[in-house]
């Protein structure tokens, strides 16, 4: 597809509310830090691009936005455990490097729930579940993942459900 009419799809979308897929957005800002001359955001989306293809070629089939999200998440965590390992080695050059990446990975999750928010969501999946005491933490937490997966951390949630639990 010509440039010009790439452009004017995205126009579109953007003036219609809609969204572009996530590979679709890549590709945009990719183009625009190699413009731009950016290249931490560059090597950044060009990482994120390859996890989502090394994913999309091992499952065999075009990723579903919930499989994106794993990928995004994984990509996410990657970079937390490198800034810790960093900081931990007092490498604050490589740990400043990383957190940069770790904003542009963000910037594609889904807007991160607060804690209120998601202490609601716990409060309404315990009374969904039924759960009493600390035995029913399994069912509380199956039940509660897939309505916060990519806009929670499962660490979080995980103390918020024992602290309810309790």
């Amino acid at each position: 597809m010509p440039d010009f009419c790439y452009n004017l799809t995205r126009f579109y979308f953007k003036e219609e509310g809609l969204t572009l897929s996530l590979s679709d957005e890549i590709m945009d800002d990719m183009k625009k830090a190699m413009k731009a001359h950016d290249k931490v955001k560059l090597n950044t989306v060009r990482m994120i691009k390859s996890a989502l293809m090394n994913e999309k070629i091992k499952l065999g089939h075009k990723l579903s936005p919930d499989e994106e999200l794993t990928v995004l998440n994984h990509e996410k965590k990657q970079r937390e455990e490198s800034i810790a390992e960093f900081t931990k080695a007092s490498r604050k050059d490589l740990a400043d490097e990383t957190k940069k990446e770790l904003t542009i990975v963000e910037g594609y999750m889904p807007k991160q729930l607060s804690k209120d928010e998601l202490d609601k969501i716990v409060s309404e999946t315990i009374s969904e579940v039924g759960a009493k005491g600390k035995s029913d933490f399994g069912k509380v937490m199956k039940a509660l993942m897939p309505k916060v997966k990519g806009r929670a951390d499962g660490k979080e949630a995980s103390a918020l459900v024992r602290d309810h639990l309790s």
